[in-house]
């Protein structure tokens, strides 16, 4: 990688690439930094350090945003807005007939669905803005509440909100443009890696003040996280290949076909979706709860239930961890049956006079894929499922590492975005033909 980087850094092209793609991300973090008007910060933060907790949604998005949630910036909704946009049409394609078509007609297709999703973004970011606004209102931290005043200030903050989710987007495009990468996937990285500092700080401490304990603990913490680090490295590689032989054919006086092939089915094809669909279900209830006081009743009998129910979505308890390792897994197969469609690839296969050695076509040859693809899934699934589920248990074993925030998931984003850019900057490399760039 490190190599990959020093040769890239030496093309001239590539370089002011690098270079507007750190201005972005430099742009990104002082826009963290700049606080909405007619707050009160210190209630703001007092209150997210006892909300945002025990890895509920609201941490999470904490996280995603680089803390700047936390902190009540003009960038607190950051890509969260677009990230959710981008998950509702790609769904929607596979159940609108309109999207669906769109999403075949190539390059003109893709932009209309990309302006779809800008809208879409727009509608969630006002949203999203007008629901926090009444958070803050309810938490104590806006000024002014009451007449002409209160309406404005709203205005403001909700503008505030809405204008940086926006500005967060266009950067992200920018970067798509002129930059190196997926802009959309580079702020996500920079807003996760902003907060790993923070969680080294909150390991130095807690050795400092307790040196017997957390010394040891935090040298294993970091060589667990190396290892992850590996295995995820290696499952992101991993790739089931399926062969494929085309027969020959004789046109003329030249001799087609005769190829042997395959289909590269990858391990962890998902990513981190089926994580990201599976923390927002299992966190809507502890969510909920943070709004509303515990059920109050005479004779006990809901308020036990009302406190039961949200102790067993409580990330402190087994049972979250059962269910969410199985959401996990449901989640992994339905995104890979709307990415795979076994009879069109065996279809697409017969067009072309290729088939599956030893398969026959058609029938036969759809149920062999979709055999493959249960098991590699499977696998791919149980992977996402045990990255996810270890910072739970870490937490469970001592609360104050419940705060560390570079968990499972947003690990496997860091290190997903990282491979990705790489292979990036290794293909625009190869484009330029330079000797001796990829030995």
């Amino acid at each position: 990688m490190f190599e990959t980087l020093r040769n890239a850094w030496k093309v001239a092209e590539i370089r002011k690439k690098l270079l507007f793609t750190l201005f972005i991300i430099i742009v990104f973090r002082f826009g963290s930094a700049l606080t909405v008007p007619f707050l009160n910060l210190a209630t703001v933060q007092t209150w997210m350090d006892q909300n945002a907790t025990g890895g509920n949604f609201l941490e999470y998005l904490n996280v995603l945003t680089g803390g700047a949630l936390s902190k009540a910036t003009i960038f607190s909704l950051s890509i969260t807005p677009y990230i959710n946009a981008s998950i509702i049409v790609q769904l929607l394609t596979y159940a609108l007939p309109p999207l669906e078509r769109l999403q075949q007609e190539g390059e003109e297709g893709r932009k209309k669905l990309n302006q779809i999703t800008a809208f879409v973004s727009l509608g969630l970011s006002i949203f999203m803005s007008i629901a926090y606004y009444f958070t803050l209102k309810n938490m104590g931290a806006v000024e002014y509440t009451k007449g002409f005043e209160g309406v404005f200030t709203a205005i403001v903050i909700s503008s505030c909100f809405v204008a940086g989710a926006m500005l967060v987007v266009w950067m992200g495009n920018r970067i798509n443009d002129k930059g190196i990468g997926n802009g959309v996937s580079m702020i996500l990285f920079a807003g996760i890696v902003a907060r790993f500092p923070t969680d080294v700080g909150t390991l130095v401490s807690l050795t400092k003040e307790t040196p017997s304990k957390y010394l040891f603990v935090s040298i294993g913490i970091a060589i667990v996280f190396v290892f992850m680090i590996g295995f995820v490295v290696f499952m992101n590689e991993s790739e089931r290949r399926i062969p494929i032989q085309y027969a020959k054919r004789v046109v003329g006086r030249r001799q087609y076909g005769g190829q042997s092939t395959h289909i590269p089915v990858k391990v962890c094809m998902s990513g981190v979706m089926p994580i990201i669909f599976a923390m927002a279900f299992m966190s809507l209830p502890s969510t909920i709860g943070m709004f509303k006081a515990p059920y109050a009743s005479p004779e006990g009998f809901w308020q036990n239930f009302y406190n039961g129910f949200l102790k067993f979505f409580s990330t402190q308890s087994f049972s979250y961890a059962i269910l969410y390792f199985i959401l996990i897994i449901a989640f992994n197969y339905f995104y890979v049956s709307m990415q795979y469609n076994p009879i069109e690839i065996a279809n697409q296969l017969r067009q072309n006079n290729g088939g599956i050695p030893g398969i026959r076509p058609g029938k036969p040859t759809s149920d062999y894929i979709q055999r493959v693809l249960s098991k590699i899934t499977l696998v791919g699934a149980i992977f996402l499922g045990i990255i996810a589920i270890f910072p739970i248990f870490l937490g469970m074993w001592d609360d104050n590492l419940r705060s560390l925030s570079m968990g499972g998931t947003t690990m496997l984003i860091v290190v997903s975005v990282a491979l990705e850019t790489v292979r990036t900057l290794e293909s625009q490399l190869m484009m330029r033909h330079h000797k001796g760039f990829l030995e």
